[in-house]
């Protein structure tokens, strides 16, 4: 009689099962939403850090001058929205202020930067600034996930 070699069926079930089972815990492990939020979020936190250095480097060029439309201690949308439109930022005056065109003019900035879950050509960037009574510049990333990302000087 000849013996067949092989897997039995049993086998070939244990072994997918174990397969499906640590595939599972990887996928659970890794967590690939809360990476992909984690990396928005930084690039969120890198882009306020930019426009922040950006502003207060043009108000010390500039003898203490703010980016055109800044004024008070009012908090505006960056970007190139009309008066009336909708904001992504809470408490944030209804129009964008432009800081971009002031700042790229100047060298200090290259563009705008746009909230990662927010189209490129988007006119609001999903950030705001605001000075408040003591000089102190704060750049909120006004669409940030799980956690405020606000920068300030």
């Amino acid at each position: 009689m000849k013996k067949k070699t092989g897997f039995t069926l049993i086998e070939l079930l244990v072994v997918i099962g174990i397969i499906s089972a640590l595939t599972t815990v990887v996928f659970v492990a890794l967590d690939p939403a809360a990476r992909f939020k984690a990396a928005r979020n930084a690039r969120r936190t890198t882009d306020a850090d930019t426009v922040l250095a950006a502003v207060q480097q043009y108000v010390v060029d500039t003898g203490g001058s703010l980016p055109n439309g800044m004024v008070g201690t009012t908090i505006y949308q960056i970007g190139t929205c009309t008066a009336g439109g909708t904001t992504n930022c809470p408490g944030a005056h209804a129009s964008c202020i432009d800081i971009g065109a002031t700042l790229t003019s100047n060298k200090y900035l290259k563009s705008n930067p746009v909230d990662p879950n927010l189209s490129a050509g988007s006119t609001a960037t999903g950030y705001s600034v605001t000075k408040d009574a003591n000089n102190l510049f704060t750049v909120n990333a006004c669409l940030s996930e799980g956690t405020t990302i606000a920068v300030s000087r």
